[in-house]
């Protein structure tokens, strides 16, 4: 059998195979060049880019859990201007689409941030990030909240022409009302799921083990959560999805294909595994070349 078509397309961003590695687990791509060829990534999507840099919640920041992890890193990040000018220049070398992550603290502020990386060589799409708190609505989350996902999702659109991924939080109770809000006012493709808000304490100490008392679970723990909702989305929505959560073996990634997932993304995986991803990428061409299918897009439920 000839090697199968593994391409993606996500809201007009083309991919050589619908493997990404996640927001706020791969860095800026370099801190792993020397242990992943980023050339053999469908997709590198950085970390978290506000527009002024952060230093982000003080540790401890992440803390192990069973089958996952507890984050509370805060968006530590260098800020726009200075991922453009000292960050970017490095990613310019490979042949891979790099998405930018971002975050505001309110609608206007997402608009200006797309804005200043509208047109920006290098830059092949935005991933909106919506589980930050609106400073405006008293701290609740704009990805909670249908009509901030609308606000901040149009302000985006007006000022960009670059594929718009929005990634969606879960911490709600019906992920379908936001996807289709956000749908509605413009997204090119949705990104689900972020992490899931849990805690731990130290019974020693009897203190959070968490500097932030709260924090983003991730991990193989919130995978059945991930994909029912990725397929509730999928009913509802037509829009290219990326599925994430747990995913740790390309096992892992074609059951949110078979959910309705366009491309998947590698996140808590690389912590344990750096090389996870290209590992994923492997496992899903055996699989498909195991099962004589020609075309990954051909492979739903």
């Amino acid at each position: 059998m000839i090697k199968p078509n593994l391409e993606a397309n996500i809201g007009g961003l083309r991919m050589k195979n619908p493997v990404m590695v996640a927001s706020g687990t791969f860095g800026y791509g370099e801190e792993y060049g020397d242990l992943v060829d980023l050339n053999r990534l469908g997709a590198v999507v950085v970390k978290g880019i506000t527009l002024e840099p952060k230093e982000g919640c003080p540790p401890p920041r992440i803390v192990e859990t069973s089958c996952g992890m507890l984050n509370a890193v805060g968006l530590e990040n260098v800020g726009v201007k200075a991922f453009i000018k000292e960050r970017l220049p490095h990613l310019r070398g490979f042949d891979v689409p790099i998405i930018v992550n971002i975050n505001g603290k309110d609608a206007k502020e997402y608009g200006v941030l797309a804005k200043i990386l509208d047109g920006v060589e290098g830059i092949s799409g935005l991933e909106v990030n919506i589980s930050c708190p609106n400073v405006k609505a008293g701290g609740i989350y704009f990805g909670q909240d249908q009509a901030a996902t609308y606000e901040v999702v149009t302000r985006v659109r007006e000022v960009t022409n670059l594929p718009l991924i929005v990634k969606l939080t879960p911490n709600v109770t019906d992920i379908t009302l936001i996807a289709k809000e956000a749908a509605r006012a413009g997204a090119d493709g949705l990104s689900l799921i972020n992490t899931i808000l849990g805690m731990a304490i130290d019974i020693h100490t009897r203190r959070p083990k968490l500097a932030n008392i709260t924090g983003g679970l991730s991990g193989p723990a919130i995978k059945p959560i991930a994909l029912r909702m990725v397929w509730q989305v999928a009913q509802v929505v037509d829009l290219p999805i990326v599925g994430q959560g747990g995913i740790m073996t390309a096992e892992d990634a074609i059951e949110f294909i078979l959910a309705g997932a366009k491309a998947i993304a590698v996140g808590t995986a690389t912590f344990v595994n750096p090389k996870a991803s290209i590992e994923i990428i492997e496992g899903i061409e055996e699989y498909l070349l195991r099962e004589g299918i020609e075309d990954i897009n051909a492979l739903r439920m």
